[in-house]
């Protein structure tokens, strides 16, 4: 028993002793998030946020990357004949433990993370613990932050593309807007034209009309002797003599017929009808529809439509999208100091190994020995009463 207890005190006297240190993180904080949460392009309640650092702790990746970045800590665990990652995966698969209850995630009050370093003295596993959970953090944040700034990029690529169909949706009514008035402006110049157009032949076809007439009516009152203008009764006093200073009154419901006219201003109307190069200043009509073909030359809506220099603010229902491109373009997408987990207790330097334990190997190897010792004594025992031919006493029953 004396040499089996000696055995296990030099053994846990020079046993390299293992150590172990633990960080503990619960959820960040409202006010940490806040800012994230209010921008409406990416929401992180945190548990979530806590559940990605968990994520991030225990990427092996993650893990690697910080010990491909301070060798300086892990200076001791490099060893003659073995890789970096060798060495990484002897010391990720026995020394670091992440330990997360079930419901971290549907209750933000028990929720918290607990990582567990197992190193040995030579270690310097509180520096180790502490920075890895740092690290762990930071690249969570970048990664957050990366996120931020493709989704942000994807939604303002997507505002760019809803305003661009405004402004084409735009332009495709405007120019339907000036084809529109150029169409209507066209077909109501065509029918004015058509509308000038034969009331002019009407007229021309009038005045021919009465010059056929007045050519009747000269001939009749040729032969009648109508030189003057005269009335029937005039010519019937004439023919009877009456005195020239009678004064008469005639009433009649018959128009006189234009050769009582008399030939001389038949004749000088028929002249005057044949020297007439246009029939235009005879009807009214026409001087107004003139007028508006003159105003059907220039469509002053289609000139103010194509003089447009800023046709970004006729654009409508874009106001909200600009004002999301603006308040999307001022959002800070720099996370560096993002509040992802509060780290409720860091890593300490520990007062006492976890291995050996020397107390519980002094004392197994206490009871060993005795064990052995009173195995080895029995052994002597029976068989130093066999060589003396004794037979041992069996005990009573």
């Amino acid at each position: 028993m004396l040499v089996t207890a000696l055995m296990a005190f030099c053994y846990v006297l020079f046993a390299q002793q293992i150590y172990q240190t633990s960080s503990l993180l619960r959820p960040a904080a409202i006010n940490e998030l806040d800012a994230l949460n209010r921008s409406q392009v990416y929401t992180l309640p945190a548990p979530d946020a806590l559940l990605k650092v968990g994520l991030a702790l225990e990427s092996y990746e993650n893990r690697l990357n910080f010990f491909r970045d301070h060798p300086d800590l892990f200076k001791p665990l490099l060893q003659p004949g073995r890789t970096l990652e060798q060495s990484f995966e002897v010391f990720n698969r026995d020394a670091i433990t992440l330990v997360q209850p079930a419901s971290n995630k549907d209750n933000s009050e028990s929720s918290y993370l607990r990582l567990e370093l197992t190193y040995p003295a030579s270690l310097d596993g509180v520096a180790i613990l502490n920075g890895f959970v740092d690290y762990a953090i930071n690249k969570q944040r970048e990664q957050i932050s990366a996120d931020l700034k493709v989704i942000i990029s994807n939604r303002l690529r997507e505002l760019d593309a809803q305003i661009n169909a405004a402004r084409s949706s735009y332009l495709s009514d405007k120019q339907g807007k000036i084809a529109s008035f150029l169409e209507a402006d066209t077909l109501q110049k065509a029918r004015l034209e058509d509308e000038l157009k034969a009331l002019r032949l009407q007229l021309k076809i009038e005045r021919e009309a009465r010059i056929q007439q007045l050519d009747e009516a000269i001939a009749i009152a040729k032969s009648l002797g109508i030189t003057r203008p005269t009335t029937p009764s005039a010519m019937a006093d004439a023919a009877q003599g009456s005195s020239s200073r009678l004064v008469r009154t005639e009433i009649t419901s018959q128009s006189i017929p234009l050769y009582f006219m008399g030939s001389q201003a038949l004749q000088a109307e028929r002249a005057a009808l044949l020297k007439r190069t246009t029939d235009d200043f005879t009807d009214d009509r026409i001087s107004q529809i003139r007028k508006n073909i003159q105003l059907l030359e220039v469509n002053r809506q289609v000139e103010m439509l194509g003089k447009r220099s800023n046709e970004d603010v006729f654009l409508k229902d874009i106001e909200p999208l600009r004002a999301e491109v603006v308040r999307l373009g001022r959002l800070n997408t720099d996370m560096s100091h993002l509040g992802l987990a509060s780290i409720d207790r860091k890593a300490q330097v520990p007062t006492d190994p976890v291995k050996p334990k020397k107390a519980l190997i002094v004392a197994l190897a206490m009871v060993l020995g005795l064990l052995l010792g009173l195995a080895i004594a029995t052994v002597r025992f029976l068989t130093q009463r066999r060589q003396q031919g004794v037979r041992p006493e069996l005990p009573p029953t």
